[in-house]
């Protein structure tokens, strides 16, 4: 497909007409990158509009002792780049970005399209529903961090990553988590017992999404 009929099958660009999708398409270029290529790092500015098209993301933090830690997921079909102010030109990145998948990313010029669209009040509520979205995913993480137990966390998970958590080895799982393995083991067989859960080749399937649900709205 060309930039052109990609961009015309997004529905983040639905309401844009004709001539407005041949105006994004000369400012747009995909690109194709591989499993843990690193789309950006945090407090470099960037002057373009990143949307994934094909894959699947992380965006990460690195402490003072050089640990990751884990903030959210960016799924297809959604934007990378995270918009703070629609006053500047530039872009601040809040994190690094990390893909976990071969992926497909969307590249539009920022300035171009800040100029053509976003000054002009077009694509706003799109920009905002994105910018809502970031609000949720830092509440999960407050959620996550400082309220949750190690239950609840697994049980988030769980509920909202499914896929992903059986895709990647415990250790990894613990690692997102900052729980130990043997805690996140424990809870595994306390929810299995439970009847909640249960896995078949490694592999968890949710019995009882109501009761997985009550654990972490407790």
């Amino acid at each position: 497909m060309s930039t052109k009929e990609v961009i015309s099958s997004l529905d983040f660009f639905s309401t844009l007409d004709k001539d407005q999708i041949e105006f994004l398409s000369s400012i747009s270029v995909i690109h194709n990158y591989s499993k843990e290529y690193v789309v950006y790092y945090e407090k470099k500015q960037n002057d373009s509009l990143l949307y994934l098209l094909k894959g699947l993301a992380k965006a990460y933090k690195i402490d003072k002792h050089n640990n990751e830690i884990f903030l959210h997921y960016i799924y297809e079909n959604s934007l990378i780049t995270e918009i703070s102010s629609t006053k500047q030109d530039i872009l601040n990145s809040f994190a690094n970005v990390a893909l976990l998948k071969d992926s497909q990313i969307l590249q539009i010029n920022y300035k171009k399209f800040k100029e053509e669209f976003l000054d002009k009040g077009c694509l706003c509520s799109e920009i905002i529903n994105e910018i809502i979205l970031k609000s949720q995913q830092l509440q999960s993480l407050v959620n996550r961090e400082f309220i949750f137990n190690s239950t609840a966390k697994v049980v988030m998970m769980l509920h909202d990553n499914l896929d992903i958590f059986n895709n990647l080895k415990r250790a990894e799982i613990s690692l997102i988590l900052h729980i130990q393995p043997e805690t996140l083991s424990r809870v595994l067989n306390r929810l299995k017992r439970d009847k909640i859960i249960d896995s078949n080749n490694g592999k968890i399937m949710i019995l009882d999404k109501e009761a997985l649900v009550s654990i972490y709205e407790e």
